[in-house]
């Protein structure tokens, strides 16, 4: 458990550039302080106390704001950054030297039993907001866009956007014709508007045209 605290520190400094020394991130980082109480929850877990498990998980969430599942399996290194609102599930499963951002969900559908959650690679990037719902893989080096919803398995060294997510870069290069990313996604409010004044522009087209043949009519009568 010390080694893991050692290496959670020197994880967390290295990665985060707010981070300026251990002491800061052992005293006021509410991400760090989740995952300390996560891996002993863990412990009593393991050992088949599992109302003192849950008891200290959820009086860990009262105080982070971040819960985590007693039984859910987490390597080294995990950075929750911001810490808060974020949502581990039971049979979720999390690699080394991931970052989950405020808000991520690792949940599941509703619709799986058994292994219900999720499972994340190595050095796997959460974005804000972002939902990973299914017991599906996330490839080691993946990243995930803010915002994204996941719902099914994520190839490694790859980047997903959007709703639902899509790969939209594997292996670095794009494998979509438009490289999206976590602040230019689509609005599809904003495209149906756009169809909307094309087909209104045409139907005014079409109106002054007829206006016009009505008029030359008119003129010929008389």
């Amino acid at each position: 458990m010390f080694d893991n605290i050692r290496y959670d520190l020197k994880s967390i400094k290295e990665r985060d550039p707010a981070a300026r020394s251990s002491i800061e991130i052992w005293l006021l980082y509410s991400g760090f302080h989740a995952v300390q109480g996560y891996r002993i929850a863990h412990f009593f877990w393991r050992c088949h106390l599992k109302f003192i498990a849950r008891m200290w998980s959820q009086l860990t969430r009262f105080f982070t704001g971040v819960e985590i599942h007693p039984a859910a399996k987490i390597g080294r290194g995990l950075l929750i950054d911001h810490g808060s609102g974020v949502v581990i599930g039971e049979t979720a499963e999390i690699g080394d030297d991931c970052t989950l951002y405020q808000g991520v969900t690792l949940g599941g559908t509703g619709k799986d039993t058994g292994k219900r959650h999720p499972t994340l690679g190595n050095n796997v990037m959460v974005g804000a907001g972002a939902k990973v719902l299914g017991p599906f893989k996330v490839g080691d080096n993946a990243k995930i866009a803010a915002g994204s919803i996941v719902l099914e398995e994520v190839p490694p060294n790859s980047t997903v956007v959007g709703v639902p997510g899509r790969v939209v870069t594997l292996e670095g290069k794009r494998v979509v014709k438009n490289n999206l990313d976590q602040i230019h996604i689509p609005d599809p409010v904003a495209q149906e508007l756009c169809k909307m004044r094309i087909h209104t522009e045409r139907l005014e087209k079409q109106l002054l045209e007829t206006q016009q043949e009505l008029e030359q009519l008119k003129e010929k009568v008389k």
